[in-house]
Parts: C-alpha cells; structure tokens; sequence
C-alpha cells in the first residue's frame, strides 16, 4: 500500500543560485521560492512535496538530495536531462541577479506525471515565483492550479516580483490573483508588478480582483498586515538580531498557511502573528534555513498586534 499523499503540495521553480563571492570566486546554493516554501511546511510538520523539474546533473543532484533531507514527498520531484536552472547573483549587496535557464529541465515539468489521486489529499497548493513568468511551464501551472481549484483545493500565490515579471505577466498575476484564497505580496513586489509608485492604488486593485481572498501584505521592518474582507490586522516583527533575511517572505507565507490548516479557531490576528513569527524566526540563521513550530512559537509572545 502506497503512502498516503501529503496535505500541501508548493508547484514551481528549484533553483541554483551562483553566489559570487570573490572577483572570480563563486559558491552555489540550492533555492527556489516556491521549492522554499515547500522546506518551510515540512519543517513545520506538515506533510509536503515540491512539484516540479530539476536537471539529471550534479546542480539536479545537490536539489533532489536537499528535497530528500527537508523530508518532502520525493514522487513529486522530476528529473529531465536538460540543463539547470541558474540564478547567477554577481553582486550580493544589494543582490544583482540574472536567470540562465534557456530550454532549461524546470520548463518541462509536466501534472500530468504527477501520482494519480494525488489531489484528493491535497488542501492547499502553493504557486508563485519566476516559474509563473515563464513559459511554457507558465501556462502550465496557471492550467493547474485552475483545475485544482475547480476540484476544490485551496490556492496559495506569492507573485514574489522579479524583473522579468513585465506588462507580459499582467494577464497571469490577474488570473492567479482571481484564483486563490491566499495572497502575499509586498510593497516592494506591488511596485514592481504595477510598475508605479503609488502602492497603496496598486493593493487596492489587487483587492478589487479578487475581494473574497485573504491578504498578506508585508512591508519590510514596518510590519505586516493581514486583509479579510472588510477587517485587517496589522503586526510589527519582534525584536530580533537579524542573521539573515534570506528565505523570510517564504517562511512568512508558510507559517500563515500552516496556521490557517492547524490553528481554524485563530482569528484573523492571531493568524498573522503566527506568519511574522516564521518570517522573523528564518531570520536567525545563516542560508534561509526554516524555522520550526517550536521556533516560532517562542517569537509569537513578542509579535505584538497594533
């Protein structure tokens, strides 16, 4: 009998960043922000996979044995025999990237490989990331997550802008903004996507697509803020020594997600300061590594509603 299908699946991009660390030194390390997001459920004990492609070599390798060691459901994981994807960041303070991926194994992941029944155990799916600009694993997933919904799954969707993320991804970002139930964005994310400054006009019509979704709206050191309806919450981090802010949007979205499946009887507020806990609590260490519930728990004391 085969094991049961995990609860939270995250669909998109694993990745390789190349981290340039001298004039001609670099080091790799594996990444993804939806591949990340999966890391983050599991570490706090949810039973997770990551659904996408990654290449038969060694940058396929050092993902698949990472995906392994987070715990995630390795009949999610494809391997292609194409090239890596590549996230070459050649400065790192501010990071300055670009994406090597041409024709790359992430292009060609395909649902339809995916382990038969798996959505009858599926609550919530988790889309996002560079993986939705482009194609066609695009239009892929956009298909994908319309079925899933259809079949009653619930929809996560963190854009998480990047500069490829032009007028070309207006017609995605409004199709994923309809679909799902939760939504994060930044400021920093809204005014790339609407590609002005007025962020507050931007989150407003954001909203106005889909009224029904709940909101993560993160502001940096500022805070956050969760929307539902006609109500909103807003929280400050706790007070932290920051190691390294790396990976903390997704823990952010991992630890509302996972109050929302553990936590039903929290209210709206309760239900962010559970997501700015995760946020801070993968501050603490060094590589985006993921906090755990008892982590996070111990940080939401000092996240304060206000």
């Amino acid at each position: 009998m085969s094991a049961p299908f995990p609860s939270f699946v995250s669909a998109g991009e694993a990745l390789t960043d190349m981290l340039r660390t001298g004039s001609d030194q670099w080091s790799s390390q594996v990444g993804g922000s939806t591949w990340n997001v999966a890391r983050v459920m599991a570490r706090l004990g949810v039973p997770s996979a990551f659904a996408g492609a990654v290449s038969l070599d060694v940058f396929g390798d050092a993902l698949a044995a990472a995906t392994e060691v987070a715990g995630l459901d390795m009949r999610f994981l494809q391997r292609r025999a194409k090239s890596p994807l590549l996230a070459i960041v050649h400065e790192l303070h501010p990071p300055t990237y670009y994406f090597i991926g041409d024709d790359s194994a992430d292009l060609h992941f395909d649902a339809a490989q995916l382990p038969a029944g798996w959505m009858q155990g599926a609550q919530w799916v988790h889309f996002g990331g560079i993986s939705l600009a482009r194609e066609p694993l695009a239009g892929k997933l956009v298909a994908l997550a319309r079925e899933l919904k259809a079949a009653g799954v619930k929809i996560s969707y963190d854009p998480n802008f990047r500069i490829m993320m032009d007028e070309r991804y207006d017609a995605t970002l409004r199709r994923m903004t309809e679909l799902a139930d939760v939504i994060k964005v930044s400021d920093e994310d809204l005014a790339g996507l609407f590609r002005h400054d007025d962020i507050d006009g931007a989150f407003a019509v954001l909203r106005g697509w889909n009224p029904h979704a709940t909101y993560l709206y993160t502001r940096g050191a500022q805070g956050a803020a969760l929307y539902r309806g006609e109500q909103a919450w807003r929280a400050a981090p706790p007070v932290i020594e920051v190691v390294d802010s790396v990976g903390a949007g997704d823990a952010s979205i991992g630890g509302l997600l996972y109050s929302l499946m553990y936590r039903p009887e929290a209210d709206g507020g309760q239900h962010l300061r559970f997501a700015v806990a995760a946020g801070a609590g993968a501050c603490l260490a060094a590589g985006g590594a993921p906090p755990s519930v008892q982590l996070v728990e111990s940080l939401l004391e000092r996240t304060i509603l206000g």
